[in-house]
């Protein structure tokens, strides 16, 4: 497979059907061929505000138009889009910009009653206050950050807007950034307790991913792509790559509403849905309004959860293939996808064989020597689709890499028939109860065979005997009751006696990052009142 550039797969993109829709989001709609001609003013005029190849750009928005017509004019021009988490606040916020050296930051003033960015960003820079965006700014802090663009904002607001980037004609075709090893995305990872990693994407790592997912579900300009999640997520990147790839529309969304998406889905006759966590596709399929046969036109699905999990998402739409995948940031996004084909134990048990030219590897984590097939150790991965670094952090670089140029992905797993990746869970994820292993990912499948159950999550919790015991986080289908000793009494026998929870919570909501449940939170959350002694049956 030959490497490209994002230019270079939309300039294909464009030439193969410059009619087809390419974007449709909210109201709007763009063809290829506007997406290419919008994209390329957009650059023209990051040029004329002094933003040059190499030049970071900060993009701090919820899902909107102007979000995908930035990234895109950064990727021509040869800039890197810094991609800023929408639910970041102070502290976040203070540290990703001066970390990323963004010479302009775009923000808008659209959901502000979900977060006012204006009032976070005075916060943060008293100095914004008095500015009146003509001047270069000179934050100490931010020393590299010359001006930030509030879009969406009152049209008498002195900090400048879209209408920076107006009137510069377009960025000649044959000054489009074309190196595919250049930087064309800073995605920081989300963070635990340390600050988040800033991860290089380049041209390369992001057209290689899109294309081997397009290959992979054999898209083509007749599919249309709905994806509701957030555009600064690489569960939006990726999509978008296989849709240039294809020629497939990309359908976003500006604010997830589970009643909206179930009407939008049907009138746009989506062939593709990509919730791709359980929390958003429990709300699709259990709202009032969803029924199959309004998703006719849906092929495929994709979700990451536990097997059970994955076969009740199946039965509530039978006619599409539930698909599943194995990935990370900064191994491109996602490195292996389901077939459609595959049977469905092997897309609710695995995740797929890697996209061709992408190596994989199973390895004994503190030896680094190869396991055989089919049994469990650190995955390891190679290949075009890797990331360039971390931004800043050399030695954290060199912490994921292990000799030969593999990509240590701090993943549990196993490669199994086929080649497929078997997903166990994170080495973090890893529980040692009593001197045992314990894989968090088996107790939360057993869990969510219980039909009351809609979601479980399971941390480790502290005690003084075991050193660390299994903690359950539970959410219960609407109108289900369940007492914490039903929970252990179902997993007695499911399960070895020493992975039942000691803890089991009940929650309604769960703290979560852009798209992942954060269970560093959850651990913060555990409450001796949830405590339950495990008696020994004769």
């Amino acid at each position: 497979m030959k490497h490209r550039t994002i230019g270079e797969g939309l300039r294909l993109a464009v030439q193969a059907n410059p009619q087809g829709e390419a974007i449709l989001i909210g109201r709007q709609r763009l063809s290829f061929a506007e997406l290419r001609t919008r994209a390329a003013e957009v650059a023209a005029g990051l040029r004329r505000l002094g933003v040059q190849p190499g030049d970071h750009v900060g993009i701090l928005m919820p899902n909107n138009l102007e979000y995908l017509l930035l990234f895109h004019g950064c990727a021509l021009l040869g800039a890197a889009a810094v991609h800023f988490n929408s639910r970041y606040r102070r502290e976040e916020l203070r540290y990703v910009i001066q970390d990323s050296g963004i010479k302009r930051l775009f923000t808008s003033a659209m959901q502000r009653e979900f977060a006012d960015y204006e009032v976070m960003l005075k916060d943060i820079y008293p100095a914004l206050a008095d500015w009146n965006g003509s001047d270069r700014l000179a934050l100490s802090e931010a020393p590299a950050l010359e001006a930030i663009h509030l879009l969406h904002g009152p049209t008498q607001h002195s900090w400048p807007g879209w209408e920076a980037l107006a009137g510069a004609g377009q960025l000649p075709e044959n000054e489009f950034c074309a190196d595919p090893e250049r930087i064309a995305l800073i995605m920081y990872t989300s963070g635990t307790t340390a600050q988040p990693k800033a991860c290089l994407l380049s041209h390369r790592a992001l057209e290689f991913c899109g294309q081997g997912l397009a290959e992979r579900w054999q898209m083509g300009p007749a599919d249309r792509f709905w994806d509701p999640l957030p555009f600064f997520h690489m569960s939006t990147i990726l999509p978008l790559a296989a849709c240039r790839a294809s020629g497939a529309a990309f359908i976003g969304q500006e604010h997830f509403d589970a009643g909206e998406s179930v009407r939008e889905i049907a009138e746009e006759a989506a062939t593709i849905l990509f919730p791709s966590f359980p929390t958003l596709t429990n709300a699709l399929f259990t709202h009032p309004e969803y029924a199959p046969e309004k998703f006719a036109s849906v092929r495929i699905v994709n979700n990451v959860g536990p097997a059970d999990l994955l076969r009740r998402f199946a039965d509530a739409l039978p006619a599409a293939s539930h698909v599943s995948a194995y990935g990370l940031t900064e191994a491109g996004g996602v490195i292996a996808f389901n077939h459609p084909d595959d049977t469905l134990e092997q897309r609710t048990t695995t995740s797929g064989q890697v996209f061709d030219g992408v190596e994989v590897k199973v390895v004994d984590p503190d030896t680094l020597e190869d396991k055989p097939a089919g049994e469990v150790g650190e995955i390891l991965i190679r290949g075009p689709s890797m990331f360039s670094g971390y931004l800043n952090a050399p030695e954290k670089t060199a912490e994921v890499t292990a000799p030969g140029g593999w990509l240590r992905s701090g993943d549990l797993g196993a490669l199994v028939e086929g080649g497929r990746i078997r997903y166990v869970g994170r080495l973090k994820d890893m529980l040692k109860v009593g001197g045992e292993n314990v894989a968090a990912i088996e107790i939360e499948g057993q869990l969510c065979q219980h039909p009351s159950i809609r979601m479980a999550q399971v941390v480790s919790a502290p005690d003084e005997r075991l050193v660390e015991v299994p903690a359950a986080f539970i959410e219960l289908e609407p109108g289900a009751r369940l007492e914490r000793e039903a929970v252990v009494e179902f997993l007695r026998g499911r399960i070895a006696s020493f992975k039942i929870p000691r803890y089991v919570a009940f929650v309604t909501e769960w703290p979560m990052s852009a798209t992942k449940i954060q269970k560093f939170k959850l651990r913060a959350m555990i409450d001796p009142a949830d405590r339950i002694e495990i008696q020994r049956k004769p």
